[in-house]
């Protein structure tokens, strides 16, 4: 079976834990024959969105990879927007796909492989989406003319073609059904999942990764990562933090890159408890052992992918009280919704800790993981 994933409306970054890249490795696995189809962007050595040369390779996850530039029909910040692509029916043609998954539900190129599956029916055609209110058509342009005018049209002419659309939380049911106006038929519920290790591998990890950073067996560990933005809100889950009973068995791990609207800010708060400790830019291999050796994963505001490694690696959770968070929180974390509840959910997850009762959540994680988020389950419901 020959398999295309199509990253043509996001981008596809080497190395990483994303979604596409956890499915391509999954599909590589299990022996079947996969080619991705990629813009240019990519993330630099120091995690911040760049680009590179078009061409092909072997790819980190396994499988072929070429990437094509944008059409030069006009200004760069246009054509990243239109996300057309010189040469894609061509590459389509030569391919050969059984499956087809089409990442990201907005771009020009939905239209050639609209194109390609009229003439080759028996092709399964999968959108996943990743769109909801807080992440698109959020200004008046965005909403009123890059959306409803451009995007939409095309995705509704598309949608009769296509298998299902996936869609990786509530909030993008929400969307794509409201919004975009998708038949409930055509949903399916696909949220983002993450790597799950068998007990070995994950105390291998734990432990090394404690190791590397000092930090005692029997430690009570938060962790919090990202490319931190106001949005985040790093710097209130530092302060919350530093407001809990000063304790020397508890720590909290900070990975990732400050941006300048926040930088200074952080700084100051890092400076002043020497319990927090600021690790930069992580690997994707380097941040899933962090995650091992974690036991409590903050997420305060911005969704993040890495929520989901996070229970994958056994983490209870502090997480912003939205919708898209509740399928992942049953007994095994907080949900948060102001400075308020996030000082309440640090002080019950050290109270817990204390108690013993922080390991059953941790378990409790692991439980959900498996039901909802294992990406070798999530990757055959393509090939089934």
């Amino acid at each position: 079976m020959k398999i295309l994933h199509c990253c043509l409306s996001n981008f596809y970054i080497d190395g990483y834990s994303y979604q596409e890249n956890m499915l391509v490795q999954e599909h590589v696995r299990a022996g079947y024959e996969v080619l991705v189809l990629a813009s240019t962007e990519h993330y630099d050595a120091q995690g911040q969105l760049s680009y590179c040369a078009p061409g092909s390779y072997h790819g980190t996850d396994g499988a072929e990879v070429l990437r094509l530039p944008y059409r030069n029909l006009g200004p760069h910040a246009l054509m990243k927007k239109i996300r057309a692509y010189p040469g894609v029916y061509r590459q389509l043609c030569a391919v050969k796909p059984d499956v087809i998954m089409f990442h990201g539900a907005c771009a020009w190129e939905l239209l050639t492989v609209l194109r390609y599956k009229k003439k080759h029916p028996s092709v399964k055609l999968y959108v996943d989406s990743h769109e909801d209110f807080n992440n698109s058509a959020r200004s008046f342009v965005s909403k009123n003319i890059l959306h409803r005018l451009f995007y939409r049209p095309i995705f509704k002419k598309s949608i009769s073609y296509v298998e299902k659309v996936l869609c990786i939380s509530t909030e993008t049911i929400d969307f794509i059904s409201r919004f975009y106006e998708c038949p409930e038929k055509k949903i399916e519920y696909f949220p983002l999942g993450g790597k799950i290790f068998d007990d070995a591998t994950y105390e291998a990890n734990r432990k090394s990764a404690r190791e590397k950073y000092g930090i005692p067996k029997d430690t009570l560990v938060f962790l919090q990562s990202g490319k931190f933005d106001t949005k985040k809100k790093l710097a209130e889950a530092l302060r919350a933090f530093q407001k809990q009973p000063r304790l020397d068995d508890v720590q909290f791990l900070v990975c990732g890159v400050l941006q300048d609207a926040v930088k200074a800010e952080v700084e100051v708060l890092l400076a002043q408890d020497d319990r927090i400790r600021f690790l930069g830019w992580q690997s994707s291999q380097e941040l899933m052992q962090l995650l091992c050796a974690a036991d409590v994963y903050v997420q305060p505001g911005s969704q993040s992918a890495t929520l989901q490694n996070s229970i994958c690696c056994r983490c209870a959770v502090i997480v912003d009280d939205v919708p898209s968070h509740q399928p992942f929180v049953k007994s095994n974390g907080w949900m948060m919704h102001d400075t308020t509840s996030l000082e309440q959910a640090f002080r019950a997850a050290v109270l817990a800790f204390q108690e013993e009762r922080l390991a059953q959540m941790q378990k409790q994680s692991l439980h959900i993981a498996r039901e909802l988020l294992d990406y070798e389950k999530m990757a055959q419901r393509l090939t089934g």
